[in-house]
């Protein structure tokens, strides 16, 4: 299959950013679009950082093909995503900050004003099987209804939206929350303005 130009350099500038960011080690991470009744998902192994286009994987949604055995791990997760939700693209990824939250926390919770706008509260799955799509791809869906962000505890997190862009987005927000908070807890010291305890008046 030969993927379109511009999706693919789509692909390729959010799969860089992740890598620049620190959100996925070198070979970690995935992402993938919804086109109708198939997506497009990167490949097992392949490189966020350094992608080519032969590490984007056409897939249906619909049933399993042969394409699972090449692509990410994660693809059943992606499908189950798209099978049971809105979101046209999806993005995984693994931020320090928010993984160490998630095994410590059963929520994170925006303590700063900017995060506390965008993203509020984000959920913390506790899956038996945190590696693995079978049991995210139950679960995962279910919360990226309600929710922009939902981690795995120990894990990492998934990101849904209309654009990778807008996924990438997301993700860095999460992050930036847990890095707050983390940071914050690391003093010891008493919030000074709560914002979590305002949202109702936003």
């Amino acid at each position: 299959m030969s993927v379109d130009d511009e999706i693919f350099q789509e692909f390729r500038r959010i799969g860089r950013f992740l890598d620049r960011r620190g959100l996925i080690s070198s070979h970690g991470g995935n992402m993938s679009v919804r086109q109708g009744k198939k997506m497009l998902v990167k490949r097992r192994g392949a490189m966020l950082g350094d992608l080519h286009p032969w590490d984007i994987v056409e897939m249906s949604i619909e049933e399993i093909d042969s394409k699972i055995m090449i692509a990410s791990t994660e693809a059943l997760v992606h499908r189950a995503i798209y099978r049971e939700t809105d979101h046209l693209a999806v993005v995984h990824c693994h931020p320090a900050y928010t993984i160490a939250l998630s095994l410590v926390e059963d929520e994170i919770t925006a303590i700063d004003a900017e995060g506390a706008y965008n993203l509020k509260r984000i959920p913390i799955l506790d899956l038996k099987l945190p590696i693995g799509p079978h049991e995210a791809a139950i679960h995962v869906p279910k919360m990226l209804n309600n929710y922009k962000v939902v981690v795995v505890r120990s894990h990492g997190i998934f990101a849904g939206a209309e654009t990778l862009e807008e996924a990438y987005n997301w993700a860095t927000v999460c992050e930036e929350v847990s890095t707050i908070r983390y940071l914050t807890m690391l003093t010891g010291k008493p919030l000074l303005r709560d914002v979590s305890k305002e949202f109702h008046d936003w």
